[in-house]
């Protein structure tokens, strides 16, 4: 199975003081195929990160393989939004749901709540 990562998960496992750290390498050592969305890597990389972190995340993650916000992305959390009730401000959330939705990935989020009413998306 594949989990996308949210941005919590992401800032949770690679900043101090890394309190998520544990589950990500359960991920990993279980087999899973750990990804990070395109719309992930934009809110990782605009937040105030440390030469470690960034040089983390690219080992992990690397850009080149991030899962593109392309065009049936993009139709995905249209229709999410049209859907769902008060999508407002929820665009980047809804974006990276639609990715996880298409990837057919499961996401890890440490904001569950902000997930839980998108239809198909299972969280890890």
């Amino acid at each position: 199975m594949t989990v996308h990562l949210d941005t919590s998960a992401l800032v949770g496992a690679l900043t101090d003081p890394r309190d998520s750290i544990e589950r990500l390498h359960a991920f990993i050592y279980a087999g899973r195929r750990v990804r990070l969305s395109s719309i992930v890597l934009y809110e990782w990389l605009r937040g105030p990160r440390t030469v470690s972190e960034l040089r983390a995340q690219e080992e992990l993650f690397p850009r080149d393989q991030t899962v593109p916000f392309d065009t049936e992305a993009a139709a995905q959390a249209a229709a999410l939004y049209t859907r769902l009730p008060r999508p407002r401000g929820r665009d980047l959330d809804l974006a990276i749901a639609a990715c996880a939705l298409v990837d057919e990935a499961a996401l890890w989020t440490l904001n569950p709540k902000d997930f839980s009413d998108v239809p198909g998306l299972r969280l890890a």
